[in-house]
C-alpha cells in the first residue's frame, strides 16, 4: 500500500504553470551565468545602492580577477575565501574563482580571530579576498600567529560606488597594506585577459558554505555546481522570475539563503540582484522603492526590523509581489503584520545549508495553512524534484499525516557532504536522504509544518514541549518584538520552560502578565514559568536565534544545574 510520500498530493498544490520536475540545463554554475551574459550583456547584473554593473562589466571584471588568481598560483580545486559583506566584489570573486577552476568559500564577515582561524584551516584557503577593515581588525592578527594564508587580496565598500555614498559607509577610508594585493589594482593590471574554459563538472564542489554553528562546530557544506544550478533554476521556476523582475538580496551572501535566492537566482533568470552592503532598515525600505523590487527573501528578523522603522509608511513597498521569508521560523501573527505593511502576501520557504537553500515553499498565490494543533504556519510543500518523508526518531519508519517526526529531504539540491568530515556526512545523509534534524508534520494535502528542532525539544514533567509553539503564542502579544524559548532545570518537572523576550520600542508588560497571557493559551505543562527581558535576542547574522548563547547564559548562572537534568538540557554546546 502506497503512503502519502509515494502519492505526493502536494503536486496538486502547485501553480498550474510550475513544473513538478525541471531539467538541469547547464554543466556548471558558470555556464548558467554565461547564458544570461549572452542574452543580456548590457542589462544590469548587480545593483549596488543606486549604482549598477552590467553583465558585460561583471564578466570582464571577474575574468581579469580570475587571471590574477591563476598568476598568483591558484590551481584547479583551490579554495578562494570571500570574507566580505554584500558588495559586488562578492559576486565577482565567486565568478572569478569558478573561472579559475576553484572553489568559492563563504565566510561570515562577523567572524573573529579564533573563528576565522578555524575556517581558514578547515577549508585550506589559498586566496582570501577580504575587506580592508577586516584585514586590519582580524586577518593581520591571525597572520602574525603564523596562520598560513598564501595570498590575501583586500578591497573596500566604496569601489563600485559613484552616485551616492550612503550614511553607513561615510566612515570608510580606503587603505593599502604592503603584504596584500589590492583588488582594484589586480583587475586593472589583468584587464582584457581571460582564461581557457575550466573543466567544471556538475558534481564538483562549487562553494563551501559553513553551517552557522548554532548546534556545534561549523561544518563546510559542499554545495556542488549541480546544487547551485538546480536551485537557482528551481527558484526561477517557482516564482516565475522574468525580464521585468528585480531581485533584492537582504540576506547575507555568505549564508546559503542569500547566495541562492540572490546571485544564483539572478544568474538563472537574468534578473539584476540589488545589494546594499549590510542590512539597514532605512536602506532596505528606500531601495525597495527606488529599484521597484519585485522579489526578495529575508529572515523574519529583516521584516520585524522594517516594521519597527518609524518611517515605513512613507515608502511605497507595493512592488514586492514575490516576498518570502526563510532561515528562521515565522509566526502567523508576524506574517499578518508584514502583509499589512507591505500590501502583499508574505510567503514562507524552508531550506538548510545542506539542501542548498529552498527545498519547500508555499506556492506563489496560495494561502499558507496553520496547523490547528501546534499553531505553526506551514513552510509550504516540497518544491520541484524534491521528495520528502517524515519518520519516527525512534524507529526510523514513516509516520502518517499529523504525526510529528524528523523531516527527511531528497533531491538534486542536497549537498554531496561536509568538507573533510566523512563521519558527519554519513550521519546527515543516508542513501541520498538528508536528515534535517527538524521535527515536522505533514497534512493530507502535503503541506509541511516545522514544529521545532529535535535538539531544542524540552521534556517537562515527561511531556514534550516544542519551543516554537510557545514562541508563536508570545508573538501574539502586542508588546513582544522577539521571543526565544529554552528548557531550564527544574527539581520537580525535570525541565521547565523559560522564555527570553525583547519588547517593542515603548512597550511595557510584566513577567507575570506575559505568563498569564501564555497560560490562557497553552496546556499547563507548556506555558513558561520564567520570563526574562532582554534588549535583543542574540542571533546569527542570518537571523537565527542563538539558543546556545541563552543556554550558556543559564549555565554560567547555575553551573551545577545541568547535573540534575537527565538529558543535559543546559550544556555548553547546543
Amino acid at each position: 500500500m502506497s503512503s502519502i510520500y509515494d502519492k505526493k498530493p502536494w503536486l496538486k498544490e502547485y501553480e498550474p504553470n510550475v513544473r513538478p520536475n525541471i531539467d538541469i540545463k547547464y554543466n556548471n554554475a558558470l555556464e548558467m551565468f554565461q547564458a544570461s551574459l549572452r542574452r543580456k550583456p548590457n542589462s544590469p547584473c548587480i545593483g549596488y545602492f543606486d549604482d549598477s554593473l552590467t553583465y558585460k562589466q561583471v564578466d570582464e571584471e571577474s575574468s581579469a580577477l580570475a587571471a590574477a588568481f591563476v598568476e598568483l598560483g591558484l590551481k584547479p580545486g583551490g579554495r578562494v575565501g570571500m570574507y566580505l559583506q554584500n558588495i559586488p566584489q562578492w559576486m565577482i570573486t565567486q565568478l572569478a574563482a569558478w573561472k579559475a577552476g576553484g572553489i568559492a568559500v563563504c565566510l561570515n564577515p562577523m567572524l573573529k580571530e579564533r573563528e576565522l582561524i578555524y575556517h581558514v584551516k578547515d577549508s585550506g584557503l589559498f586566496i582570501l579576498v577580504c575587506l580592508e577593515s577586516l584585514y586590519e581588525e582580524v586577518v593581520s592578527k591571525i597572520r602574525l600567529e603564523q596562520v598560513d594564508i598564501p595570498v590575501v587580496v583586500t578591497t573596500n565598500e566604496l569601489v563600485y560606488l559613484s552616485k551616492r555614498v550612503p550614511d553607513m559607509l561615510k566612515g570608510v577610508v580606503p587603505r593599502k597594506f604592503p603584504s596584500c594585493h589590492d583588488y582594484s589594482q589586480l583587475i586593472k593590471v589583468h584587464a582584457g585577459q581571460s582564461l581557457p574554459t575550466p573543466a567544471l563538472r556538475l558534481d564538483d564542489t562549487a562553494m563551501l558554505t559553513y553551517t552557522s554553528g548554532t548546534t556545534g562546530v561549523p561544518k563546510g557544506a559542499c554545495n556542488t555546481h549541480r546544487n547551485i544550478v538546480f536551485n537557482g533554476s528551481s527558484v526561477t521556476e517557482w516564482v516565475h522570475l522574468g525580464d521585468k523582475d528585480i531581485i533584492m538580496a537582504p540576506a547575507p551572501l555568505f549564508h546559503i539563503t542569500g547566495s541562492i535566492t540572490g546571485p544564483a537566482a539572478g544568474y538563472a533568470s537574468g534578473c539584476p540582484v540589488i545589494l546594499f552592503c549590510r542590512f539597514d532598515p532605512s536602506e532596505f525600505l528606500r531601495l525597495i522603492e527606488h529599484w521597484k523590487i519585485t522579489y526578495l527573501v529575508g529572515a523574519i528578523t529583516v521584516f520585524i526590523a522594517a516594521l519597527s522603522h518609524p518611517d515605513i509608511k512613507k515608502y511605497n513597498l507595493s512592488s514586492v509581489v514575490k516576498m518570502y521569508s526563510g532561515g528562521a521560523p515565522v509566526s502567523p501573527s508576524i506574517q499578518k503584520q508584514v502583509e499589512r505593511a507591505f500590501g502583499n502576501k508574505l510567503y514562507v520557504a524552508y531550506g538548510l545549508t545542506e539542501s542548498t537553500a529552498p527545498c519547500t515553499a508555499v506556492p506563489h498565490g496560495a494561502e499558507a495553512p496553520v496547523d490547528p494543533n501546534y499553531g505553526a504556519l506551514s513552510i509550504g510543500v516540497p518544491t520541484c524534484n524534491v521528495d520528502c518523508r517524515i519518520v519516527s526518531a525512534e524507529t526510523g519508519k514513516e509516520v502518517p499525516p499529523g504525526t510529528p517526526g524528523e523531516l527527511l529531504i531528497k533531491g538534486p539540491q542536497v549537498v554531496s557532504g561536509y568538507w573533510n568530515k566523512p563521519e558527519e556526512t554519513s550521519k546527515a545523509i543516508k542513501n541520498g536522504w538528508l536528515h534535517t534534524g527538524d521535527v515536522a508534520i505533514i497534512d493530507s494535502r502535503g503541506y509541511l509544518y516545522i514544529v521545532d528542532r529535535i535538539k531544542d525539544m524540552i521534556i517537562a514533567s515527561g511531556y514534550k514541549v516544542y519551543p516554537r509553539e510557545v514562541e508563536d503564542v508570545l508573538y501574539e502579544h502586542k508588546a513582544v518584538k522577539e521571543a526565544a524559548v529554552i528548557g531550564v532545570p527544574d527539581p520537580y518537572r525535570g525541565e521547565t520552560v523559560k522564555a527570553f523576550v525583547a519588547l517593542k520600542d515603548g512597550a511595557r508588560v510584566s513577567e507575570q502578565e506575559l505568563i498569564e497571557f501564555c497560560k490562557k493559551r497553552l496546556a499547563a505543562y507548556k506555558y513558561p514559568r520564567q520570563i526574562e527581558f532582554l534588549p535583543e535576542i542574540p542571533k546569527t547574522l542570518s537571523g537565527k536565534f542563538l539558543r546556545r548563547e541563552l543556554r550558556d547564559l543559564e549555565l554560567k548562572r547555575h553551573p551545577k544545574a545541568s547535573d540534575n537534568v537527565p538529558n543535559g538540557t543546559i550544556r555548553s554546546k547546543a
